[in-house]
């Protein structure tokens, strides 16, 4: 290997190389300005516009200590939004409670409530919202993503007055195969653009999701059920809950990047439900409990 050789190699690294380079510049650079934007619009924040639903609006989420840091990034952004929900409430399991930063508990002052439950691990993003909340219109949202200013003003503003109808920012197509049966969820439709009403639009909840009063079955407060047939895919079991009840979803045109804030997925439910093929097992899981929803549908 000549001298000329190894200077040029130095002069000119691998096109593969730099390519990480740049990305990891560009995700560096896109967090700082990303998190510098939910602090400077928390500054000035103003009053929400009323939501004009016939029912309180209630915005739900749940976190657990591994993203308590990020966490405040996602409350920020909830508390900030153009249009005023009537509670922001954090549901954190009990045991969890002595690990909230202080940072956290002071947002309390700025309209978040704080409510404490039982650990039913992420259905405690709706759950504990739809015991205490029935009649109310309940928006899930996740503990990792930026949500931009219109994001609730979005899904309101979508709503038409169907109890039937769900409305939500991400959905998956469901596709599917011989016998009325859904093909492997790593087929789907991933972020459909199918903005119609339809039996097959799968809500990925923490997307952003709006929840009418009675669009879901009874069944979707038993957690004896919902810890055995889908204990790491809430977004299963509530699309299931929605379908029985003869409801479905409709997609938001969605015209804003679902960012996913840095060092909050190591331990995020992807892992096992897509990528081990949990999702697959939990629906299976679901046709066996329920029966074939898809049939006629």
């Amino acid at each position: 290997m000549s001298l000329t050789f190894i200077i040029k190699r130095i002069a000119r690294p691998p096109a593969r190389i730099v390519r990480q380079i740049l990305r990891r510049i560009s995700v560096r650079t896109s967090a700082a300005y990303m998190e510098w934007k939910v602090a400077f619009c928390f500054v000035v924040r103003s009053a929400g516009k009323p939501h004009g639903l016939p029912q309180s609006l209630v915005v739900s989420l749940t976190s657990y200590p591994a993203r308590f840091d990020q966490l405040t990034l996602t409350l920020k952004c909830l508390l900030t939004q153009t249009m005023a929900a009537d509670r922001v409430i954090l549901w954190v399991a009990y045991q969890d409670k002595s690990y909230l930063t202080p940072v956290i508990l002071g947002l309390q002052k700025f309209g978040l409530e704080i409510a404490y439950c039982d650990d039913i691990r992420s259905f405690k993003k709706i759950i504990p919202a739809l015991l205490k909340y029935p009649g109310n219109f309940i928006v899930t949202a996740d503990d990792d993503l930026y949500y931009w200013p219109t994001w609730l003003e979005e899904l309101v503003q979508n709503y038409q007055g169907n109890q039937k109808e769900i409305v939500c920012h991400r959905a998956h197509l469901i596709r599917m195969g011989k016998n009325n049966l859904p093909l492997p969820y790593s087929q789907w439709e991933f972020e459909t653009k199918n903005n119609l009403p339809s039996p097959l639009n799968f809500p990925t909840s923490g997307g952003g999701t709006l929840y009418p009063p009675k669009c879901l079955h009874p069944d979707v407060l038993k957690s004896d059920l919902f810890l055995k047939y889908c204990p790491d895919a809430d977004d299963i079991w509530l699309y299931w809950m929605m379908r029985l009840n003869g409801t479905v979803a409709r997609i938001v045109p969605l015209a804003h990047h679902i960012y996913t804030w840095p060092d909050t997925q190591q331990t995020a439910l992807w892992h096992i439900n897509c990528a081990q093929g949990g999702n697959d097992a939990q629906i299976k899981n679901m046709i066996d409990q329920y029966g074939n929803i898809f049939l006629g549908g």
